[in-house]
């Protein structure tokens, strides 16, 4: 059975399973989609992203809430709300670690992240870049916090490089703070480092960084020439579709949804569009059961390219072109 013909059969399993148990959805569903046709993935309903920012939205009792995942960093300070039952949070993490076993390996590595250290007073409740410094976490070990009251911390820094810097080491942070910090302030303290074992991996903080006008290009060549930085990963995703994350191919730069995911482009009346076409990202993903985040509109422009690279041929490739003018920056929406 092909991807597509396994993706549809499942997603339509969890549309309906979302149908039934989440009295939210069921209201979108019969007010918006009534008309359609479930027989195949363009017909799919999608909940708006930012509707989990105005509605509870799941599909388990309250009692069987295991854990809730908030975006950050809005304007309007509400934040999206993710409610996971303790299924939905491992399942996550099973994919998440699939995905990015295959960059990093099934060895963990030491890691720098770039962030202060985090305090999680309620585990069962945090905002989206907690989740994300979490989650990989999981494929690092011996960690090392880079930054201390907003300021590279060079003692830490040192020391890491060290103990670990002859070896592979797994480098994480937000796109933002990764400029910020590796780039800007060691620019300012005219300080060049060999970080040629680092292995690095960021997302989000692109539509923080609309002000700079910095390329993805130019932001690679930076740390390719001031930390000697070879292994760039950047990855996009939602934290409405945790898990279910897209990494850049390094040889072509575009994105790929993995066997858990798929990806629509709509116009603005929510039509289908064709490649080279740039419109409203869906991402469609098979990990949220707890709640329906199956299907989502997001706020984010893409379009579908021709596939002509051949570290990704066969695969569905796109572009992610930034967020929609007059639309909020939030956090790990970026992501």
């Amino acid at each position: 059975m092909d991807k597509r013909t396994f993706f549809l059969d499942q997603i339509i399993k969890l549309n309906k399973f979302h149908y039934k148990n989440s009295v939210e959805f069921k209201k979108i569903t019969n007010l918006f989609f009534k008309k359609n046709k479930i027989d195949k993935l363009e017909n799919i309903p999608f909940v708006p992203a930012r509707l989990f920012k105005e509605v509870d939205l799941r599909s388990i009792s309250k009692k069987k809430i295991f854990k809730t995942l908030n975006s950050s960093g809005t304007s309007s300070n509400t934040p999206s709300k993710i409610f996971l039952d303790k299924e939905n949070a491992e399942r996550q993490t099973k994919v998440l670690n699939e995905i990015v076993s295959k960059i990093l390996g099934k060895k963990r590595i030491p890691m720098l992240i770039i962030d202060e250290k985090i305090n999680i007073d309620n585990k069962n409740k945090f905002d989206a870049k907690t989740a994300a410094i979490i989650g990989f976490s999981l494929f690092g070990r011996n960690h090392n916090y880079l930054i201390k009251n907003k300021q590279i911390d060079y003692e830490t820094l040192n020391n890491f490089l060290k103990n670990y810097g002859n070896e592979n080491f797994l480098i994480f942070g937000f796109t933002s703070y990764v400029y910020q910090y590796l780039i800007n302030q060691l620019d300012k303290g005219k300080k060049d480092l060999n970080l040629s074992k680092g292995i690095l991996i960021h997302g989000g903080g692109w539509k923080k960084m609309a002000s700079i006008k910095i390329s993805n290009t130019k932001f690679k060549d930076r740390l390719k020439k001031k930390l000697k930085i070879e292994h760039i990963y950047n990855y996009y995703g939602l934290i409405e579709q945790t898990g279910s994350i897209f990494f850049e191919c390094k040889s072509c730069g575009c994105f790929n949804p993995s066997k858990y995911s798929e990806i629509i482009i709509r116009d603005k009346n929510f039509n289908i569009l064709p490649k080279k076409k740039i419109g409203y990202l869906q991402l469609i993903s098979l990990l949220p059961t707890s709640y329906p985040g199956h299907s989502i509109l997001t706020e984010d422009l893409g379009e579908i390219i021709d596939n002509s690279c051949n570290d990704c041929k066969g695969k569905k490739k796109f572009h992610v072109h930034g967020r929609v003018e007059q639309s909020e920056v939030r956090g790990c929406s970026d992501t």
